[in-house]
C-alpha cells in the first residue's frame, strides 16, 4: 500500500489537533496547532528536512497516513492533544507522558453544605466545570468566588463547632459560617445555586461588577485593592471567557423539571412531551464509532431507557451517516417490539444533522414524530420547515432541558467510546503479531514477565531463554514490537494483569 500523500488543500487555517500513523495504522505522533495547515505542511517541506534532526526525519519517513480534528481554540487543542497522547502513547511523543490532567471545578450537591473544589478526575454524582488549562488563574478565581459568595472552603461536608475552632475564614468574614448556624441550610444552598447559575450562564455580570468596584477603589486611591480586583477580572475572563466555555456537566440532567418541558412544548407548538429522547454519536478519528440514545420522562432522565450502538454500516468518519444509522436502528427496534415512539426527538447538531436524523426516521418507516436539533456553537434550535433557528436566553427553562438532554447523550456516547478503547487494552500486544500462538505467547511471558521487558531484551537473549524461537524470528519479533506504540500507564497495567493470569495458568499446569 502506498503512502497517502499530504494534501494541504484539505487542511484549514484553523486551530486543532493532527495525528500521524505508520503503515501498520499505529498512531506514532499527535500534535496541536494554532494553524493546522501551516503546522502540518511544515513536516513535508524538503527544505526543512535538510536541517532536521534524526528524530524528525525518522518521524516524517514513518508517516503513512494523517488526519486532523478542528477545534475552536488553542486551549481546546491543548486539552484534546493531551487526551489523545494518553490514549495512544505515540512513540514520537516524548512529552506529556506524566499522566497530567487539567483541573476542573467540582460541586457535589449531595453534601449538606456544598461548595466548590478543584478536581482532576470525575466521579459520579457531582457537577463538573472544565477542564481548564490555566491552573494558576483557576486557583485564584476559585478563591475569589468562595470569598465573594461567602461559601465554605473547609473539607467537611457538614461543619460544626469543632471544625470552627480551627477555621479563620469566619473571623475575616470570608465564610457565611454554616458551622455555627449563622446561615440556614436553605439560604446557603441559595448561594451555591447563584454560583451554579453564573457558571452555567454568562460570567459577564460578575465581571462588570468587579470592574465597577475596581474603578471605585482606584478613584479612592486604594490602588492595592484596585490592582487585586483587576487581577480578579482578568482571571475571571481567562477562565470563564467565551472561548474557554468547553464544559461537560454530566449530572445536570437531573436538575431539569417538567415545567421546562411545558415551556419547550409552547415554543414548538406541540403537546407537552412526556418522553423525550436525544441522539449523539462519538468516534476518535474514525475509530471506535458509536452512537447513543438517552431518554427523559417528565423532564428527568430514565436510565433504563438509554441505548447505545456500535456503528455497523455508516462510514465511521461521517457524522451524518452515523446519525442516520442510530436514529433508524432505534426507531425500527421500537416499532418491531410494538413500543410507543417518543413524543419528541432531540439531535445533537445543526441543520445537516437534523436532515440526517429525518432520513433515519424515513429509513425506519416511522410515523412523523416532532424532532429538533441543538447546534452547540450558538445553542440554536433547528426545527424542520423553519429556515431561521430559535435562539433562547441561556437561562430559559426550555433551553436548559434541551441542553441537559444533549449533554447526557454526549456523556453516554463518549463513555461507550472510551469503554471500547479500554476493552482493547486488555489484549496483549503479542496477540497482534503473526506467528505468535498461545504456546509461544505463554513461553515468552514466562521467560520475561511482560511485553515491556520483552521489548528491552536482545534477540540473542530471547532465543536463549525461549525454546523454539531462533535469533532470526526474535529479531522480527522485536522489530514488530518496536513499530507498535508504547502502552499508556493504564494499558500497561491491564496487560500486566493479563500476563500474570497467563503465568498463573502455567504454574498450575493448565
Amino acid at each position: 500500500m502506498m503512502k497517502r500523500p499530504f494534501a494541504s488543500n484539505e487542511v484549514p487555517h484553523q486551530p486543532g489537533v493532527y495525528v500521524y500513523r505508520d503503515r501498520f495504522g499505529t498512531v506514532i505522533y499527535v500534535g496541536k496547532a494554532r494553524d493546522l495547515k501551516r503546522r502540518m505542511s511544515s513536516y513535508f517541506q524538503p527544505s526543512r528536512m535538510v536541517r532536521a534532526d534524526a528524530k524528525l526525519r525518522s518521524l516524517v519517513n514513518s508517516i503513512d497516513d494523517w488526519s486532523f480534528e478542528v477545534v475552536r481554540t488553542e486551549d481546546e487543542a491543548l486539552i484534546l492533544e493531551s487526551r489523545l497522547i494518553k490514549d495512544f502513547a505515540p512513540y514520537y511523543n516524548i512529552l506529556m507522558r506524566d499522566d497530567k490532567r487539567y483541573l476542573m471545578l467540582k460541586c457535589d450537591l449531595r453534601e449538606k453544605y456544598p461548595t466548590f473544589r478543584l478536581a482532576r478526575i470525575k466521579r459520579p454524582g457531582a457537577i463538573y466545570f472544565g477542564p481548564f488549562p490555566n491552573g494558576t488563574a483557576l486557583h485564584m478565581t476559585l478563591d475569589f468566588l468562595l470569598r465573594y459568595f461567602r461559601l465554605k472552603s473547609c473539607k467537611c461536608d457538614a461543619p460544626n463547632a469543632d471544625n470552627r475552632k480551627h477555621c479563620l475564614k469566619h473571623q475575616v468574614r470570608d465564610c457565611s459560617s454554616p458551622c455555627d448556624g449563622s446561615i440556614s441550610e436553605a439560604d446557603y444552598r441559595a448561594k451555591v445555586e447563584q454560583v451554579l447559575a453564573l457558571l452555567e450562564g454568562s460570567i459577564r455580570p460578575l465581571v462588570d461588577k468587579v470592574k465597577e468596584e475596581m474603578l471605585a477603589a482606584s478613584a479612592e486611591a486604594k490602588y492595592e485593592k484596585a490592582a487585586m480586583l483587576r487581577d480578579v477580572m482578568v482571571n475571571l475572563t481567562a477562565v470563564f471567557g467565551r472561548k474557554n466555555r468547553s464544559f461537560e456537566n454530566p449530572e445536570l440532567p437531573g436538575r431539569a423539571t417538567n415545567a421546562d418541558a411545558t415551556e419547550l412544548a409552547q415554543l414548538l407548538g406541540i403537546p407537552v412531551p412526556e418522553e423525550i429522547v436525544c441522539f449523539d454519536n462519538s468516534h476518535l478519528f474514525g475509530t471506535y464509532a458509536v452512537g447513543s440514545m438517552v431518554l427523559f420522562r417528565h423532564g428527568r432522565p430514565d436510565r433504563g431507557g438509554y441505548r447505545r450502538f456500535r456503528i455497523r454500516n455508516a462510514q465511521t468518519n461521517n457524522d451524518f451517516a452515523m446519525m442516520t444509522e442510530c436514529v433508524s436502528r432505534a426507531l425500527a427496534h421500537r416499532i418491531k417490539e410494538g413500543g410507543k415512539l417518543p413524543d419528541l426527538i432531540v439531535i445533537d447538531g445543526g441543520k445537516e444533522q437534523l436532515k440526517s436524523a429525518i432520513a433515519g426516521m424515513a429509513a425506519a418507516n416511522a410515523p412523523p414524530v416532532p424532532i429538533i436539533a441543538l447546534a452547540k456553537r450558538e445553542e440554536e434550535i433547528y426545527v424542520p420547515g423553519r429556515e431561521i433557528p430559535f435562539r433562547l436566553d441561556r437561562h430559559d427553562g426550555a433551553l436548559r432541558l434541551i441542553q441537559s438532554l444533549r449533554d447526557e447523550a454526549h456523556r453516554f456516547a463518549v463513555g461507550y467510546n472510551r469503554q471500547l478503547r479500554q476493552k482493547r487494552i486488555s489484549e496483549s500486544a503479542l496477540d497482534e503479531i503473526g506467528g505468535i500462538g498461545p504456546h509461544r505467547k505463554t513461553a515468552l511471558l514466562r521467560a520475561f514477565g511482560s511485553v515491556n521487558r520483552l521489548r528491552k531484551a536482545s534477540a540473542d537473549e530471547i532465543a536463549a531463554q525461549v525454546p523454539g524461537i531462533g535469533v532470526c524470528f526474535a529479531e522480527k519479533l522485536l522489530a514488530r514490537l518496536g513499530a507498535m506504540t508504547d502502552p499508556p500507564p493504564e494499558e500497561d497495567s491491564a496487560r500486566k494483569k493479563n500476563s500474570e493470569k497467563t503465568l498463573a495458568k502455567v504454574r498450575h499446569g493448565e
